[in-house]
Parts: structure tokens; sequence; C-alpha cells
């Protein structure tokens, strides 16, 4: 699959810029409708947004584990659709995987509305397809899949009224609400994923969310960037930028 959307490079003060290619209605640091209904204490905000034919996806990535190994709303968002986060090893990670150098200190969450405006319909009405780029070199590797049209999950659930932390949770009887619900919303990370990945290897990574209509059209479709590399100090910044604009323009040559 060529998804790769890097267009081009700027460096600046402190920040690489990736310029990312996308459709007129995507949209920046924007919040989700209604509100993110997974977990608690999840803020809203930081969203790469695109609305469409009566569908809202979105995208972003939120500071999983802090130095005290504990989750923070913090996105990183550069304003532009790419968000960067240290290429560290979380303090100790998941309980099911202490000390997992898989396990990034960030999250990638997505939020799926098929009806954010009253003119669509409930979740199973579409298709969609989730894209993760696991390669951190020039080359570009994705798995995809559709995150929400599986027998049972652990999305949270909801419509344009639920609250924040209100999502249902339902595994067993998961798909039996997608003729109900029109929301579905997740936090991933890395870790979950069938791929090679190591949280301290420099990489840009990109995530890709489309919604088909019954014909396989597309119908809406976000993206972002995740840049994995420390924010250097003074006298080593230049060199970090300059790394990670070169690997931007390897990877956009190759597409």
């Amino acid at each position: 699959m060529r998804i790769i959307k890097t267009s081009m490079v700027s460096i600046g003060f402190g920040l690489l810029l990736l310029t990312q290619t996308a459709t007129a209605t995507v949209m920046y640091d924007q919040n989700v409708t209604n509100d993110v209904i997974f977990g608690s204490g999840n803020a809203n905000g930081a969203f790469t947004v695109d609305r469409q034919n009566g569908i809202e996806l979105g995208l972003r990535a939120k500071l999983r584990f802090d130095e005290f190994n504990n989750p923070q709303n913090i996105f990183n968002s550069n304003g532009d659709g790419t968000y960067q986060f240290d290429n560290i090893a979380p303090p100790t990670g998941f309980g099911f995987a202490p000390g997992s150098l898989a396990t990034a200190i960030w999250n990638f969450e997505w939020s799926i509305n098929s009806n954010f405006d009253g003119s669509g319909g409930t979740l199973d009405s579409l298709s969609y397809l989730l894209e993760i780029d696991f390669d951190p070199s020039a080359a570009t590797n994705f798995i995809g899949f559709d995150p929400v049209n599986v027998s049972n999950s652990d999305n949270a659930l909801g419509d344009n009224s639920t609250g924040n932390g209100g999502g249902l949770v339902d595994p067993t009887n998961y798909a039996s609400f997608l003729s109900v619900y029109n929301l579905a919303q997740n936090s991933w990370n890395m870790e979950f994923a069938p791929i090679d990945f190591v949280s301290t290897e420099v990489g840009i990574f990109d995530f890709v969310l489309t919604a088909f209509g019954p014909q396989d059209e597309v119908l809406a479709r976000t993206s972002m960037q995740v840049i994995n590399a420390t924010v250097a100090e003074p006298q080593t910044l230049l060199i970090t930028l300059l790394s990670l604009a070169g690997l931007a323009w390897i990877r956009r040559k190759t597409s």
C-alpha cells in the first residue's frame, strides 16, 4: 500500500515540521464529536480530523507513559497532523509486558463517528480501514485492518450524546451494538500490534484511517504522523533535525 503523505520538510527552531498532503477538509488540533468516551480522565482535543458525508474520523497521539509510568493528557501536536515523542522506553510499561522495548511511551488514538451531524447512519453501515506504518526507515510498510467491524472488541461505543468516559465497553455483545451506535473509539500502543517496533529507534510512523461506503468508495479519510525522536538539547538540535529531514526526504523520494 502506498499511503505516505509527506510532501515537504521544513526545519525550524526546536521542531521538525512535516507537511502532509490531504483533502481540504482535514483539520488539525480538533475536538471530536461529542467527546472522548473511552477510559476515564481522557481530555478531548488535538485530533487530526476529517469530516465528510456525515462521517467524522479523528487520529491523535498521546503520552501513555510519563517518567512515573502514568498516562497524561499531553499530545505534543505540531499543529500540522504530526506529533512528536521521545524515542525512549517507558519506566516499566504495561503489566503484561514489563520492560518491553516494543512499548512506545505514546499511544495512538482513533475516533470514528458515522453520524456526527445527523446525516449518516450507524457504525455497521460503513467499513473502515486503519493502516499503521511500522517501518521507521526510508522504506514504508503497513498493516491494515477494520478496527470496528469485528466480532468482539474492547472499543468504546456511544452516540453524539455520550459524555466523557461514558462509552459502552462490552466485548461479548460488541457486534450486536454496531447497529445501534454511531461512535467508536480506542487508544492503542504499538505493543499491541503484530509488528516489529523498537521504542528506542528514531523514526517516522504514518497512520491512516479511512471510511468506505457500500460500493467501497472512500467517504472520509484522515492521517497523521508520529515522530519517534527525542527533542534534542540546543547543541545537538541541528544534527537531530537534519537526520529526520533526511529520513523524511528519502521516504518522499521512494514513495
